[in-house]
């Protein structure tokens, strides 16, 4: 088998080449890494997360997610404070300028997405949302199989 030809890899490298597009709006403009893109996308979700539920959510892992989340600290976007009700956990929450901040980014990410997806016919882009929906299903049959837990996505 050619290594081009196998799903797994030209599912990675497409999906790579994508997030690299939205990388350098993101990185470029706001000076934001894509583990800091990803928290605080997550955090102006919710009006206030844990480091479990982050954890959870993205592909990340617990180093990845503290040093991001001390960084965006750092630049004054969220803010974190111990839970009281399980002191393991940090709780967090987005600024004023966070959100500020991600609302303009967003709005630039959320057009070069569209301006790279608008090269695709329509009947293919709905090819593809279905798509990946039955894989993501697929894969969450398999893990609710295996290990008796699904993940939130």
């Amino acid at each position: 088998m050619q290594l081009e030809t196998f799903f797994p890899y030209r599912l990675a490298i497409t999906a790579e080449a994508f997030s690299r597009q939205l990388v350098s709006v993101y990185g470029r403009a706001f000076g934001l890494t894509r583990e800091e893109w990803r928290l605080l996308f997550l955090i102006d979700g919710a009006e206030r997360i844990t480091s479990l539920d982050l954890a959870r959510r993205t592909t990340l892992d617990k180093v990845q997610i503290s040093r991001a989340a001390q960084r965006l600290e750092d630049k004054g976007l969220i803010s974190r404070v111990i839970d009281a009700e399980d002191r393991r956990l940090r709780l967090y929450s987005i600024t004023d300028q966070g959100r500020d901040t991600f609302s303009r980014a967003f709005a630039e990410v959320e057009g070069r997405a569209a301006l790279i997806l608008g090269q695709i016919p329509p009947a293919d882009r709905e090819a593809l949302d279905r798509g990946l929906a039955a894989l993501m299903k697929a894969c969450q049959a398999i893990e609710e199989r295996e290990y008796g837990w699904g993940q939130d996505t």
